[in-house]
C-alpha cells in the first residue's frame, strides 16, 4: 500500500484529537453505511468529550473536505478524499488471522485443477470471505501452445481455440466468409499447429505472415486469409483473460435506492472487460497491494465504488496477473487489504508449485 505526499501532509495537519474522531467516523460508517452524529461517536470515543466538541471537530473535518453531511440535521459520512486520506494514512492493518489464512489455502487448493479452474476457485474464495465481486486477472496467452483449432460456429462466424502448456484456455470469436467450407479450417488448424505448438504466438507470427506473403504457406487463399484473421486477434495487446465471481454479493447489503443504482452502474462496469483489464495491468505494474477509491478510478465514471488488487508471479518471479475484489466504498479495508494480499501470495505459490510440475513432466 503507498503513501501519498498530499494525504501525508494533511494528516500532519490533523490534531490527535480530529484524527480520532475522523477514525472513528470512519469506522462506524464501514459498519453501518449511515450517517455518524456526534453522540455516536461520543459513546465510541469513551472519552471526556462533549457532542457540542465532537460537532466542533466535525465541521473542520467538512471544511476540510474529509466529511459531508448527505442530508440536513444529518450526522456525516467520510467523502471519498476522506476515505483515500483514511486507507492511505491511518488505517492501520494487521496480519490476517490464521483461521482466514486457512480458509483461503483450503479453498485455493490446486490438487487435480487446471490453472484455469485454480484460478477461478481462488476468485470465488477471495469473493465469498469479502463480501464482494471477485476478479483475476490470469496469465497472458503469450505463452508456448500445446494446441491450437478453428471451430465453426455459424454462418460468418469461428471460434479460434488456444490452449497453452500451462492449462489456459482462451478462445475468440472470429468473422469469416459466409459459406465457408469446414474443410477450409481444417487446413488452417493444420497449418498453425504445425508451426505454433511450442512456441508463442509472437515467436511464430512473423514465419506463418512471411510464408503467406511469399506464397509458401502451400495453403489456398481461403484458408491464408483465415490463418491471418486468427492471427490478428492476438495482435490487440490484450493483458490477460479476466474472470469475475460474486457479482450478486454486491446486492446483499444495499440499503438505499442510490446504493442499489451505484451497483448496477458497477455491474455495467464489469461487463467492459476490456476498460477493467487495462486497469489491472496498470495495476501489476506496480508492487504490492493496490487500492482504488472511488472518482480516481479511471476505471469508473461515477461515484462509489472502489477496488482493491495485488499482482502474483509465476516460477521466474515475474508479475504474470492480479487477483482482487470490487465493490462499494464502504468495505472493511483493514480486513479486506491483507486478504487480498495473501491470497495473491497464496495463488502465486500455487502457480509456481503447477508450472514446475508441467517442467518435471
Amino acid at each position: 500500500m503507498d503513501g501519498r505526499p498530499p494525504q501525508k501532509e494533511m494528516i500532519a495537519e490533523l490534531n490527535e484529537r480530529s484524527r480520532e474522531v475522523f477514525r472513528h467516523i470512519v469506522d462506524a460508517y464501514v459498519e453501518t453505511g449511515e450517517p455518524v452524529g456526534s453522540r455516536t461517536i461520543s459513546r465510541r470515543l469513551g472519552l471526556n468529550l462533549s457532542p457540542a466538541t465532537i460537532r466542533n471537530v466535525m465541521a473542520d473535518l467538512e471544511d476540510s473536505g474529509l466529511l459531508y453531511a448527505p442530508h440536513t440535521s444529518a450526522g456525516r459520512m467520510p467523502t471519498e478524499a476522506g476515505l483515500r486520506l483514511f486507507v492511505h494514512g491511518l488505517l492501520e492493518i494487521g496480519d490476517l488471522p490464521e483461521q482466514e489464512r486457512s480458509n483461503i489455502e483450503s479453498l485455493c487448493a490446486a490438487a487435480g485443477r487446471s490453472l484455469p479452474e485454480m484460478l477461478e476457485e481462488a476468485t470465488a474464495a477471495l469473493s465469498g470471505l469479502s463480501a464482494c465481486a471477485g476478479l483475476v486477472l490470469a496469465p497472458k496467452t503469450d505463452r508456448p501452445l500445446r494446441h491450437i483449432e478453428f471451430v465453426n460456429l455459424a454462418p460468418g462466424r469461428a471460434l479460434v481455440v488456444m490452449v497453452t502448456d500451462d492449462g489456459i484456455v482462451e478462445n475468440r470469436v472470429l468473422e469469416v466468409p459466409r459459406g465457408l467450407p469446414s474443410s477450409i479450417l481444417v487446413s488452417a488448424s493444420n497449418y498453425l499447429s504445425a508451426r505454433v505448438v511450442g512456441r508463442t504466438v509472437s515467436e511464430a507470427r512473423a514465419e506463418i505472415l512471411g510464408e503467406i506473403e511469399s506464397q509458401k504457406s502451400q495453403l489456398d487463399q481461403l484458408a491464408a486469409s483465415v490463418v491471418e484473421a486468427g492471427l490478428a486477434t492476438w495482435g490487440g495487446g490484450s493483458p490477460g483473460t479476466l474472470i469475475i465471481k460474486g457479482q450478486s454479493r454486491l446486492l446483499t447489503d444495499v440499503t438505499a435506492v442510490s446504493d442499489l443504482e451505484r451497483i448496477r452502474a458497477l455491474f455495467d462496469a464489469l461487463e467492459t472487460k476490456e476498460a477493467m483489464l487495462r486497469m489491472l495491468d496498470a495495476a501489476i505494474q506496480a508492487e504490492g497491494v493496490q487500492i482504488f477509491i472511488g472518482a480516481e478510478n479511471s476505471l469508473f465514471g461515477y461515484a462509489g465504488c472502489s477496488i482493491i488488487i495485488a499482482p502474483y508471479t509465476d516460477n521466474r518471479d515475474q508479475i504474470v496477473g492480479a487477483i482482487g475484489v470490487v465493490g462499494p466504498t464502504r468495505l472493511n479495508y483493514a480486513r479486506i487489504i491483507p486478504m487480498v494480499d495473501y491470497t495473491a501470495k497464496v495463488v502465486g505459490r500455487l502457480l509456481w508449485d503447477k508450472q514446475d510440475e508441467q517442467s518435471h513432466s
